[in-house]
């Protein structure tokens, strides 16, 4: 426990379960030596009607034994033996077994509850398998082979007369298939384990030994009205249910306290009592509005000491409590994006240095800028989810980030911290890891803005916690991208696909292949094993200009040039892009003037066809652009200042585009899409 507990103190969390694993298998030779495991005592996959009944039932060989760092694993299997794959996770972390060892996984209408519920039809009706192993939810995303790497225990299964399930058996060591049906009652019995090790079909016995010994409990659960969420300001009502009458007063005590949540967050009851005779007791808890922007909060229900005949079955829940007094940010989110209302803060003559180069002395002059060991600062690992905190928040609530890919805002409190992605988000790497073999000399816990190491482009590890290709992204998208090329691979989430990012990885891809040597954008889809190459160099440059810069990006480009002393020059100036990798390859680069004088030569309008934005580009004044219709329609009026995007809602056809600045003039013809 003591070494434990500084390992939770002073290592990262990766490196944290790792370690974690390492204790547990030696736990678990332990376990093996004295006999002391957990195994699959009863499972019921084919219920009456839609399966909303269906549980697996573990049991260990010692009571109140904690599951930490066990995983439950469904395998799909077939008498053909072409599949044995994975379908379904659960996690066991936090779970506890009962007095008789026991602790059943079931969904929520099984009778007697569950300790811990899954959604009805979960398991499937064989031949299949349900497995136990030492590990992580993570460690078996769907469509993970069956293997016998740190197997605790598995039990194969079917409910017809074809119960083998032959590769599957293989890949499990196991040798015997059961049957539910074998009784031809496969609807109302389970299969349950003997006491010799074997497995019988009868009656289902969840909670229960199945032998009919040992402690008969009547548990507790815990529920919530109207949601598991609530606002301050609110109330909410929580309810004790028993599995049967209580045969007297029955009573405890609650706490909520979580965090930073205590309680001068909310007034109401928390010594609960379940009369003589009744089944349910409740207590109405009020949040209070503290009228200050502190954040989302969570506080966690949990039933303390109970009678030694009732267990407490689903504890400790987490009620989200939503702060109300957020603040927001005077500009737009990336799917509603706003332009022109945030200016870079680059210092005076931060790219003086770029002027009239061109080919790979300018690559070269723009490296010397944002990799200048003198200058440029590199933080840990840890610093970068303080630093998305702020550099990804949602501007229209201050609690949230905004996710990359997915386009939508979740709480800051929601970051990853177990195994468990779904509805939680985490740092993605534009550049993937595994392409850049960052290493982890940088995968240190956060240590604030003013501890930090001088990196040059040859620092390879500083790529690692370079958060300008870091971004705030959903678990589960995050997983979906994987290692993968963007356009030619990889273009969002297919079920609700968006384009407001592209822009975005693409500038941050070609900032971390001038950034760092050894990093490259290449054209086509070359392998993910090979270090040093992502692509497609053809989408990116497109996506750089079909989704122009917006004030979200600008905004967070200011704001990691705070912690790392260094600029994305793609974000300040996009079109550069096309100078170093694209279309202008070999031609001098000048930027907007950075005198008041108005060079109409200078002046480009990009993309051109555009569909709903377009970028005013050589300009550094203050200026006016209109557009007008072929048949002389003023359709479009705006006052702007220097290089700006617009968002533009005309219908497809040729427009002229007249722009003042100056007491000049110079007019454009642009198609719209």
């Amino acid at each position: 426990m003591i070494l434990l507990f500084l390992i939770n103190i002073f290592v990262d969390h990766n490196l944290r379960i790792m370690l974690k694993k390492i204790l547990l298998l030696m736990a678990l030779t332990v376990f093996s030596v004295s006999n002391a495991q957990i195994v699959i005592n009863e499972l019921d996959a084919d219920t009456p009607s839609t399966d909303t009944k269906q549980f697996v039932e573990l049991k260990s060989t010692t009571p109140f034994m904690a599951l930490n760092g066990y995983v439950l694993v469904c395998f799909n299997g077939s008498s053909s033996g072409l599949t044995n794959l994975s379908y379904f996770t659960v996690d066991l972390d936090g779970l506890v077994t009962d007095g008789n060892g026991n602790v059943v996984i079931g969904n929520p209408l099984l009778i007697p509850a569950a300790s811990l519920t899954i959604p009805q039809s979960s398991i499937q009706h064989g031949p299949d398998a349900v497995a136990i192993y030492l590990g992580e939810a993570t460690d078996f995303p769907t469509n993970t082979a069956g293997t016998t790497t740190n197997l605790i225990d598995a039990l194969v299964y079917g409910n017809n007369g074809t119960t083998s399930a032959t590769a599957l058996m293989t890949a499990l060591g196991e040798t015997v298939s059961y049957n539910e049906n074998a009784n031809s009652q496969a609807a109302t019995q389970s299969i349950q384990r003997k006491s010799d090790g074997t497995y019988e079909v009868k009656a289902p016995t969840p909670r229960a030994n199945n032998d009919g010994t040992g402690i008969i409990y009547n548990g507790i659960t815990t529920s919530f009205s109207p949601t598991n969420s609530i606002s301050e300001g609110q109330s909410i009502t929580l309810t004790f249910a028993t599995d049967t009458a209580v045969t007297s007063d029955l009573n405890f005590t609650i706490t909520l306290n979580n965090g930073s949540f205590n309680s001068a967050d909310f007034t109401g009851n928390l010594n609960i009592t379940i009369p003589n005779g009744a089944s349910t007791g409740s207590t109405v808890i009020q949040i209070l509005n503290d009228a200050t922007n502190d954040g989302d909060e969570e506080m966690e229900v949990s039933i303390g000491t109970v009678p030694s005949n009732y267990i407490v079955l689903n504890n400790n829940n987490i009620i989200r409590v939503v702060d109300i007094n957020f603040t927001t940010l005077p500009f737009g989110t990336p799917a509603n994006p706003t332009y022109g209302n945030i200016s870079s803060t680059a210092p005076a003559g931060y790219y003086a240095s770029l002027e009239g180069k061109s080919g790979a002395v300018l690559k070269q002059a723009i490296q010397d800028i944002i990799a200048n060991p003198s200058v440029v600062r590199a933080h840990t690992y840890g610093d970068i989810i303080n630093i998305l905190k702020t550099a990804d928040q949602n501007p229209e609530n201050s609690n949230q980030v905004w996710l990359i890919y997915t386009e939508q805002p979740r709480s800051k409190i929601d970051y990853q911290t177990s195994s468990s992605i779904i509805g939680k988000w985490n740092r993605e790497h534009i550049y993937c890891q595994s392409r850049g073999n960052y290493g982890d000399l940088y995968n240190l816990p956060p240590d604030g803005i003013n501890v930090w190491s001088s990196t040059g482009p040859d620092d390879i590890g500083a790529g690692l916690s370079d958060a300008h290709h870091l971004r705030a992204v959903d678990g589960q998208e995050n997983s979906s991208r994987g290692n993968r090329n963007y356009g030619v691979d990889y273009n969002g989430p297919v079920a609700t696909p968006t384009s407001s990012w592209k822009g975005d990885v693409a500038r941050a891809c070609f900032y971390m292949a001038v950034r760092y040597n050894g990093l490259n954008v290449v054209n086509g889809n070359p392998n993910e094993n090979i270090v040093g190459q992502i692509g497609d160099l053809t989408t990116l440059l497109a996506w750089n200009n079909s989704d122009p810069r917006d004030d979200f990006e600008m905004n967070r480009n200011n704001f990691i040039y705070t912690w790392q002393v260094n600029r994305n020059p793609f974000i300040d100036y996009p079109t550069l892009a096309d100078y170093v990798f694209g279309a202008n390859v070999g031609q001098s680069w000048f930027a907007p003037l950075s005198t008041t004088d108005f060079d109409a030569a200078k002046v480009v309008l990009y993309p051109n066809p555009a569909k709903n934005n377009i970028t005013v580009y050589g300009i550094t004044t203050d200026a006016k652009i209109e557009m007008f219709s072929t048949l002389g329609q003023k359709v479009f009026e705006q006052n702007f200042t220097g290089e700006t995007s617009l968002n533009l809602n005309l219908a497809s056809g040729i427009y002229l585009v007249k722009i003042t600045a100056d007491a000049k003039v110079v007019t454009k013809k642009i198609v719209i899409d």
